[in-house]
């Protein structure tokens, strides 16, 4: 009866959360105080504060980017970010919260996941400082702007099918589904969202790739011609 009794008192202390599934350990979860509304009005207002600073930053340069160009370097501007998982479910500050709300499609992102750990690890530690390089290096014609493109990109690209993969693989074959029931939550957080980190590299990946194509042939063509002289 005793052990009963303290089952239940520990289960009492298990706080509730909207997250899927329904089971999954959130340490000492706090509902978010701001409303879904205000946190995407929020990450909209903090991404055109990054393209104001950005765009200031590529008109100061010498040089008129063409709208690729411009567009290319406020992406690579944006992709920068740091999250924090250890205690993300029980703080309220604004990023805690975006990524809470997120979480609505994908709980992962605050249960210590060890696959999103160590991916968005990575991501702070290298994708993200070498989009800030690799910005400045299309405004400044540097020539390791496409391969620093190639490899940020291959890497998004491969990070965010390895995301696809395993959370389709966990809800398959260990009928664990991370995303709540609601449509909204399923096609506009996880599928679109994610789905931008799909689209924009492939893009940058093909373009950087003729870019070197290009580079080589003019290198080959070069040396031809000094050969024959």
């Amino acid at each position: 009866m005793d052990t009963l009794v303290e089952a239940a008192n520990a289960t009492a202390k298990v706080p509730l959360h909207p997250y899927s599934p329904l089971n999954a350990v959130l340490p000492e979860y706090v509902t978010n105080t701001l409303s879904s509304r205000t946190l995407v009005g929020s990450f909209v207002v903090g991404s055109i504060a990054i393209f104001a600073v950005t765009l200031l930053f590529i008109n100061s340069a010498p040089r008129k980017l063409s709208k690729g160009e411009v567009f290319v370097t406020l992406w690579f501007a944006l992709c920068y970010y740091v999250a924090n998982f250890a205690d993300l479910s029980s703080r309220l500050s604004l990023f805690a919260q975006l990524w809470k709300e997120y979480a609505l499609s994908d709980s992962r992102y605050l249960t210590q996941d060890s696959f999103l750990v160590p991916m968005e690890a990575i991501t702070a530690i290298l994708w993200g400082p070498m989009s800030f390089f690799c910005a400045w290096s299309i405004v400044k014609q540097h020539p390791l702007r496409h391969p620093i493109q190639l490899i940020i990109s291959v890497g998004q690209l491969y990070g965010d099918v390895l995301y696809f993969a395993t959370c389709y693989f966990n809800e398959v074959v260990h009928n664990i589904v991370y995303c709540r029931p609601e449509q909204f939550y399923f096609y506009m957080y996880y599928v679109f969202c994610n789905a931008i980190w799909i689209v924009i590299p492939s893009v940058l990946v093909v373009q950087s790739v003729v870019a070197t194509k290009r580079a080589f042939a003019k290198v080959q063509a070069a040396e031809s011609m000094k050969k024959a002289l």
